[in-house]
Formats: C-alpha cells, structure tokens, sequence
C-alpha cells in the first residue's frame, strides 16, 4: 500500500499585511496530501470534518489521487475553524481564534485497506492519537512525524513514547529547543535522536533546514522568495513533499534523504506563493523538478 496522513482538517481565516482571505481550505492533513499528490498516489487521508465542509474543496482533493475513504463527515456538526493574523515579519502571527468543533473528538479510524500502508504521515495531532493510529496500521515501513509546542509542553511523555516508534521527526527550530531542552541546535538534535527517531529534520523557516543522521548533518538552504503571501501550512507541505518523494523511489539512503529534504523544501516554496493550498493545487511536475535544480545549485559549489 501507498501513503496515509492523518492529522487535521479544517478551514482557515488568514490575513497577513498585504490581504486576506476567510473560509480557506486549511489543515495539516490538506496541505500534506496535495504536496505528496505530485510525486506519489493514491493517497489515503483520515480525518474529520463537519457537514458544512465546502463541497468544491472534496473535489479538488479527489482530482489529486487523494483517497477520502477516511475522512469522517460528522452530520449537524461544524468543522475545525482557525483564525490568524501575521505582521510584517511573516515568522509571528497572532491567533485570533481557534473553533475545535468536530476536531475536538477526533477518533482516527484507519480503514482496513489503509491500515497495511508502508508509509505513514502522522500530522500534528495529540501524541496519544498518533499512538492510537500506529496501533491500528499493520507493520509500516517507513514513518513521519510532526508535532507542535502545545503538544511538547503538555504532553512529552506521551510524545517520547511515539517517538521510540518513528522514522523520521520534523520540527521546527523553537519546538526542537523546547523538546531537547537545549538552546543549540546541533547539540539538540543528539538529545532528540536519544529519544529514538534515526533521522531529523529541523526547519528554520526563512534560513532552510537541517537533516541529521547516520553521524551526518546536511544544511539545506531556503529558496530566495521575492513574493511570500501566505507563510500557513508551509512546514507541512515541507513533510509532504520530503515523503511522498521517499514513497516515490524507496530509497533511504542519506544522500537520497538529502534530496527528500530539497524537494520538501521546493514544495513549501510554491506553498507560500499565494494564500491557502492555492499554490499547491495546480502545479506540474517540471516546475517542481525545475526549482529542485534551482535549489540544489544554491548549495553547490567548487
């Protein structure tokens, strides 16, 4: 079997200094899937949503190989809202409200033809969800995962338990801080991979990322963006387009991880160019391998 995310659905109200935009599809789950969708398919996705669910974004998925088995229509209920405003600086943002709705009792129910996927995305949800869904899958090959400060802060227990069981763990910089205890980023990431996952990604936004493992770190940088609308779900079309391209060509070698991580970055690059998952939704296949060589030429040298 293919690729399974799980994580979160929802819809966004988002507005930054140069304009916004209300009811936009959101989510990590969303964002995963379609920058996944470009390199690998079918794509299973599970999660929750109300019956207000904008119809037009379930065909849009659809025309993406996105397989929505999984995806839970709760009747007479509200899907998962979220709301921010960012400033200038595009790397703060302020909340402005957070509506759970259906997502507050999010119960991810792998479906039986998913449950033998080699490949697991698990989205930014509660350590003990993400628990609850290695339980029902049937000896995956190869697992992602994300997570997010409420979570490192409330929960690390629970989450060191998940991390025992993963392959890869991408996290930005602040959250590897905050789960190492370790304001050093080099020193933080051996703290981390003590936990248990044998490869690390940390992103540090606007400055690239950084891969560690096999007594390695690769030091990727970011694509020089004129024109940044829209900074939401960046990180997880990162973790969608660093796996769906290792669910592409199966190869785990570092160097080949390397090329996962500049591929994730390409992916969180179109992310950013317009509001939404619009700058996921309508791409080829040669304009994402034509910024791959455009950011793999920008770490090269003589």
């Amino acid at each position: 079997m293919g690729l399974l995310v799980v994580g979160s659905i929802g819809v966004d109200y988002i507005e930054t200094p140069f304009d916004k935009i209300d009811n936009a599809l959101g989510g990590s789950t969303t964002y995963i899937a379609l920058a996944a969708s470009y390199f690998t398919g079918p794509i299973s996705i599970v999660g929750v949503v109300g019956d207000d669910f904008n119809k037009d974004h379930i065909k849009m998925l659809e025309e993406h190989n996105i397989d929505l088995e999984g995806l839970q229509i709760v009747q007479g209920a509200k899907t998962f809202r979220y709301g921010c405003r960012y400033h200038y600086d595009l790397n703060v943002r302020d909340s402005l409200y957070t509506e759970l709705n259906v997502f507050e009792k999010f119960n991810p129910i792998i479906p039986e033809k998913s449950r033998k996927s080699s490949f697991v995305i698990l989205g930014n949800i509660a350590p003990l969800l993400q628990e609850n869904v290695l339980s029902q899958l049937i000896n995956p090959k190869f697992i992602v995962c994300d997570t997010m400060n409420y979570w490192i802060d409330r929960t690390k227990e629970e989450l060191i338990k998940v991390l025992k069981k993963v392959n890869v763990l991408i996290i930005n910089d602040s959250e590897a801080r905050l789960l190492s205890n370790e304001p050093n980023l080099i020193k933080a990431a051996r703290i981390i991979s003590e936990m248990g996952p044998k490869y690390l990604v940390i992103k540090k936004g606007e400055h690239g990322a950084l891969l560690f493992g096999d007594n390695t770190i690769f030091s990727a940088p970011a694509y020089p963006m004129e024109n940044i609308f829209d900074p939401t779900g960046a990180g997880d079309a990162f973790a969608g387009g660093f796996t769906g391209y290792l669910n592409k060509n199966r190869d785990f070698t570092f160097d080949n991880l390397k090329r996962a991580v500049i591929y994730g970055s390409v992916m969180a690059s179109f992310c950013v160019e317009k509001f939404s998952t619009k700058g996921l939704e309508n791409l080829s296949f040669l304009e994402i391998h034509n910024r791959f060589i455009e950011f793999r030429e920008l770490s090269s040298f003589n």
